[in-house]
C-alpha cells in the first residue's frame, strides 16, 4: 500500500479522519472535557435538562452532567470495547481459520453454529449464567461470537493459498508446517484479515450500545452511548439533545470505522486498483 494509492481513496480518507477524530476525543477526553462528566451540581434544577448553549455546547442530561463530556468519555468505552473484543476474536479466529484450512468439516461446522446465535440472545443467557450485566459480559459475547467472520476469511485464504505455486514449492523443498505458516501464510492473509477485522470493530461497537442500552452492558458510573441513548429516550419530544447527540456520535463512529474497512479493501486487493 502506497501513499498515492491511500491519497487517491477517498473512503479511505474520510474514514481515516473520521476514526482519528473519535480516537483523538477519547484518548484526549481528559484534556478537551469541559466539565467532570460524572459530577451533579449543586443545584440540580438548574442544571438538569439545559438546551445546548454555553457553557454547555451540547446541553446537559436529566441530572445536570454535560454531554460533550459525556460523549467523550464514552467514546472510550466504545473503543475499548470495539478494538479489544476484536483483537481476542481475531486470536481465535486465526488458530480456528488456520486449522481448518487444514482439516476442515467438524470445525466449520461448528462455526456454522455459533453464527447462528443472536447476540442479544447470548448476551442476555450469559448475563443469567452470571448473575450481573457489564462489559466485562459485553466482550465475551463479542469475542464468543466475532471469531466466526475470521475463522471464515482465514479458511478460505488459506484454502487458494495452499495451491498456490510457492506454498507448493516449499513444501517440496520440506519446509515445515509452523514455519510454512509463520513465512508464507499469514504474511498473506494480513490484507483481508486488516479488512475483516475492521469491520468488525464497527459491528463490535454497534453490538456493545445495544446491550448498553437494554442494561446488560455498561452500568453506572460507567459512561456508554448505549447507555445514554437509553437515559435521554425518556426526552426525545421534550428535550431530543440528551440523546441525539449521543446517538449522533454513534453513528458517525460506526460510519468511519466503516469506511475505514471499505477504503483498506479498496487500496489493498491489486483487483479493485487495476480496475480503477
Amino acid at each position: 500500500m502506497t501513499l498515492p494509492h491511500v491519497v487517491r481513496s477517498r473512503t479511505l480518507l474520510a474514514g481515516l479522519v473520521l476514526v482519528g477524530t473519535f480516537t483523538a476525543g477519547a484518548a484526549l477526553a481528559p484534556v478537551l472535557a469541559p466539565f467532570d462528566p460524572y459530577s451533579v451540581p449543586e443545584r440540580l434544577e438548574a442544571a438538569s435538562l439545559r438546551p445546548p448553549r454555553a457553557p454547555f455546547h451540547l446541553g446537559t442530561d436529566l441530572l445536570g452532567r454535560d454531554l460533550l463530556s459525556r460523549i467523550l468519555y464514552g467514546g472510550r468505552v466504545s473503543l475499548v470495547v470495539g478494538v479489544g473484543a476484536e483483537l481476542a476474536a481475531a486470536f481465535v479466529g486465526i488458530l480456528v481459520g488456520l486449522v481448518a484450512g487444514r482439516v476442515d468439516g467438524l470445525l466449520m461446522r461448528l462455526t456454522d453454529v455459533v453464527m447462528a446465535f443472536p447476540a442479544l440472545v447470548l448476551g442476555i443467557g450469559i448475563v443469567a449464567v452470571f448473575q450481573a450485566p457489564g462489559l466485562d459480559k459485553v466482550v465475551l459475547v463479542l469475542v464468543l461470537l466475532g471469531w466466526t467472520t475470521i475463522a471464515r476469511v482465514v479458511r478460505g485464504e488459506v484454502l487458494a493459498l495452499k495451491e498456490r505455486d510457492f506454498v507448493v514449492a516449499a513444501r517440496a523443498l520440506g519446509v515445515r508446517d509452523a514455519a510454512l505458516v509463520r513465512r508464507y501464510l499469514l504474511p498473506n492473509l494480513m490484507a483481508p484479515l486488516l479488512v475483516a477485522a475492521t469491520i468488525g470493530v464497527a459491528g463490535n461497537i454497534v453490538a456493545e450500545a445495544g446491550l448498553s442500552f437494554l442494561g446488560l452492558g455498561a452500568q453506572p458510573p460507567t459512561i456508554s452511548w448505549g447507555a445514554m441513548l437509553a437515559e435521554g429516550q425518556a426526552f426525545l419530544t421534550t428535550s431530543p439533545w440528551v440523546a441525539v447527540f449521543p446517538g449522533v456520535a454513534l453513528m458517525l463512529a460506526v460510519l468511519g470505522v466503516n469506511l475505514l474497512g471499505d477504503g483498506l479493501r479498496d487500496v489493498l486487493d491489486p483487483r479493485l486498483r487495476g480496475g480503477r
